[in-house]
């Protein structure tokens, strides 16, 4: 496996995705689960953003002390399926920029469609953190990452909860240069492309559609 791919271990993490499997959990707390989750990787996911030295003053004394330098982060959600991680990480990071890339999956072919793209400017200065709950073939993860590299994005994380080999395999080696981060990779993809064990489309147990 790449040295880029970091496969979640922690247990709270574990925990939280196998009550996301559950058919029995309804669209609410499906929903808070996936902020959570989010929110535990993406501890993990930003430990390398940078650092700057500030003046404060406690009440004891004035001393400098380390904050994020800058506002540099950008979150891009993979409509609408990723909107569900966004607060989780914008609770860690309420300056970061947000965008969105909206695609979807001919129910043929199984290629994802792009229909709208939107990304927070100079993107190229940023570190962007493109997440998705679901990877799957590893289509509209790779052609998102696509889309931000030809508007300029250069420093590129990808966040999913749950993966298959095969979308990671082909993340991987159309995008060597991006980090990935899993909170969980399962056994396969299926004959109709969902993941097994899975947890479902994602996206309707977040917003409660069929």
């Amino acid at each position: 496996m790449s040295e880029n791919v970091m496969i979640m271990n922690h247990p709270l993490i574990k925990h939280k995705i196998t009550m996301l499997r559950d058919v029995n959990t309804g669209t609410n707390e499906f929903r808070t689960l996936v902020s959570e989750i989010a929110m535990l990787m993406g501890y993990e996911a930003l430990r390398d953003l940078p650092l700057e030295e500030v003046d404060i003053t406690t009440p004891i004394e004035a001393t400098k002390s380390p904050m994020i330098a800058g506002k540099k982060l950008a979150i891009v959600p993979i409509l609408r399926a990723g909107l569900g991680m966004v607060e989780g990480l914008t609770n860690l990071v309420p300056t970061a920029k947000i965008g969105h890339i909206g695609l979807y999956r001919d129910p043929d072919t199984h290629k994802p469609h792009e229909y709208y793209c939107k990304l927070p400017t100079p993107i190229e200065l940023r570190t962007i953190v493109v997440v998705d709950p679901m990877l799957a073939t590893g289509g509209s993860a790779s052609e998102a990452i696509d889309f931000i590299k030809q508007h300029g994005g250069k420093k590129i994380k990808f966040m999913c909860i749950i993966a298959a080999p095969e979308g990671l395999e082909k993340l991987t080696k159309e995008h060597p240069d991006v980090q990935v981060y899993v909170g969980n990779l399962d056994r396969e993809l299926n004959e109709n492309a969902y993941i097994c064990p899975g947890l479902g489309d994602a996206g309707d147990r977040i917003f409660g559609t069929k």
